[in-house]
């Protein structure tokens, strides 16, 4: 058994910042190796996706799962993507690689026999096979059409062993990849959301602002020269905690909630015995959206505004519904 070493709280915390610095050291190293051949690899992708090829990873060890995760991001993001585990490839799962593919090979050594007896089958077909390795001079590299570099000068394990930097950095060059594909192929939200139709990502992204409104039926509407007791009527009539001001035409004008009568109560105790207007203390032309819009920009509003209502109006500000933030609880946006 490993004996045990005995070091205080901030210890833990100094090596652990360590590790994480020579981590980042390392993929430093590995952006200022990056060539033509990652531009080629760039390009290849880019060709097969478009003529509806696909990208197939393989790699042995602990980089088996980097390349599913690599595998995952591209698929993700709108290129189709497969892992070909090298186990099953010489008993039939060559079976899923078509002439047109790019092939991505992990290995950090580039010597692995496993892969390496791969290697003449995969040669058969007409592919593009980038290897991402650490050596132009590895077997792997001499078979590949490109070689992206994946070199570190050390690992952050203390013996220089365990996979850690160098796996760190190779996950980093598969999101590199990515997202330069993504930005090259003008890879957008919407997109996105077609990939992610689950959790609170893809419901915001895929739900528009007309899906979670409350209805003009629904809400408290008065206009501007209606007494504040009026507005409070129709707040608690609608069960919603704002009301909004429009004019003759039911153009926005502005919006006055509970928070607003809190603050001008707290001013003037008075304020509900007199015939001051609710225009007085409403929010003049609040934040509003408009309802063929993503829900997903309505959350940036809440986020960036701090507030707890958004008026939806159409082109001409009219007021057609409104969010209430509880209503994003309710559609599981948040």
């Amino acid at each position: 058994m490993c004996e045990l070493i005995k070091i205080d709280f901030m210890s833990y915390i100094k090596q652990a910042k360590h590790i994480l610095k020579q981590e980042s050291a390392g993929i430093e190293h590995v952006a200022k190796l990056l060539g033509e051949d990652f531009n080629n690899t760039i390009e290849a992708i880019l060709e097969a996706n478009t003529k509806g090829y696909k990208v197939v990873i393989f790699g042995v060890g602990k980089c088996e799962p980097i390349g599913d995760k690599i595998c995952a991001t591209l698929n993700s993001t709108g290129v189709t993507s497969v892992v070909l585990h090298v186990q099953n490839a010489l008993h039939g799962d060559l079976g899923l690689l078509k002439n047109g593919d790019v092939v991505i090979a992990l290995s950090y050594s580039g010597e692995t026999n496993e892969l390496l007896n791969l290697l003449p089958h995969i040669k058969r077909f007409n592919i593009h096979l980038t290897s991402i390795t650490s050596k132009t001079t590895s077997s792997l590299a001499k078979h590949s059409d490109s070689v992206i570099l994946c070199e570190v000068k050390e690992e952050a394990c203390p013996l220089n062993l365990a996979p850690t930097t160098s796996s760190t950095a190779m996950l980093a060059l598969g999101d590199a990849l990515a997202m330069v594909l993504l930005q090259v192929r003008q890879f957008k939200a919407e997109d996105f959301a077609r990939y992610h139709p689950g959790g609170s990502l893809g419901r915001a992204l895929l739900l528009k602002v007309s899906d979670i409104m409350r209805r003009k039926e629904t809400m408290a509407i008065i206009t501007a020269d209606k007494p504040v007791l009026q507005g409070l009527h129709q707040m608690n009539t609608h069960r919603c905690g704002a009301c909004v001001i429009v004019n003759d035409e039911q153009k926005l004008q502005a919006i006055f909630t509970h928070g607003d009568f809190a603050r001008a109560y707290e001013a003037n105790q008075q304020i509900g015995e007199h015939q001051i207007s609710v225009f007085t203390h409403g929010k003049r032309l609040p934040i509003h959206i408009q309802q063929n819009v993503l829900a997903v920009e309505a959350l940036k509003l809440f986020e960036q505004y701090n507030i707890d209502e958004i008026v939806v109006v159409d082109n001409d500000l009219h007021v057609v519904g409104l969010i209430d933030i509880q209503d994003l609880a309710q559609h599981q946006l948040i």
